[in-house]
């Protein structure tokens, strides 16, 4: 089975909604050694379910069709190194755009949804110092993620949205002509396939790949708890550069920054340094 056909049964298996990302890593590992992937992936399956789930199962699986739909799989060579060296990688990523831009030089910009002017002053004095030498990956989300991208779409940067949503879907609605601008002009990318619903859970999941993909990760501002430090965490753990923009101690969006600091983040003062 060569890649694409891999990536085709990958696709259908993860249409059906009922099979994890880490029994879609064993599948793949399976893939390596086997003349009948099917076969060995349904002997697999059975093995590890019940029968009553794996019926359910075949009977989706047989419904599904991977026309039309583009994906990723671990194996392929746009799958970059980085992201296959994280903890539980994703098996497979559906996308829409330029999917070469995964694997040039990444740099993250993250914070909060509900930042300040100062994150948006930051980010528009930052993106065009690293035209020509990163491609600006975020969430897409409200604040910090949404004007990172647009800042890296005015500045002709490449920029790259990791969603925690199937890519038919808008979330934040108001970021539609964001999201349609990348789909043009950048890439968008998600684990969770056509007709997958959102769930609050998907959004720290989305966050280890933001940290995955990219050699360097900014946080602008950020509340001591929050999704951007998770991003940030996982990014230490996996011994990339983070970078925090230092804030007043008395401001809230700022507790977050300057904790990183203080936990061993680089204080990020000067955007000619990146």
């Amino acid at each position: 089975m060569n890649i694409n056909e891999l990536t085709d049964f990958l696709i259908k298996c993860r249409l059906t909604l009922m099979i994890s990302n880490q029994e879609m890593l064993k599948i793949i590992k399976i893939s390596q050694n086997s003349d009948n992937l099917e076969q060995d992936a349904f002997s697999f399956l059975k093995n590890k379910w019940t029968w009553e789930k794996f019926d359910q199962f075949l009977l989706l699986f047989r419904d599904q069709n991977a026309s039309g739909i583009l994906a990723i799989n671990y194996l392929s060579d746009e799958y970059p190194s980085t992201l296959r060296e994280i903890y539980n990688p994703p098996a497979l990523l559906f996308y829409r755009g330029n999917i070469k831009l995964l694997i040039t030089n990444c740099i993250a910009i993250v914070g909060a949804r509900e930042a300040t002017q100062y994150s948006y002053r930051c980010i528009n004095g930052l993106i065009p110092k690293i035209k020509g030498k990163y491609t600006v990956v975020s969430g897409l989300a409200k604040g910090v993620d949404g004007w990172a991208h647009q800042s890296a779409i005015n500045n002709n940067v490449d920029t790259i949205a990791i969603i925690g949503n199937c890519l038919d879907d808008y979330y934040p609605s108001n970021n539609k002509k964001l999201q349609d601008s990348i789909f043009e002009y950048g890439l968008v990318i998600s684990e969770y396939p056509p007709g997958c619903h959102i769930r609050r859970w998907h959004f720290p999941q989305r966050n280890r790949i933001i940290a995955g993909v990219s050699q360097k990760v900014i946080v602008t501002e950020a509340k001591e708890r929050s999704g951007s430090l998770i991003t940030a965490e996982i990014a230490l753990q996996e011994n990339r550069d983070v970078y925090a923009i230092p804030g007043k101690i008395s401001d809230s969006l700022s507790r977050g920054c300057n904790k990183l600091i203080e936990e061993g983040a680089i204080p990020l003062i000067n955007f000619n340094e990146l």
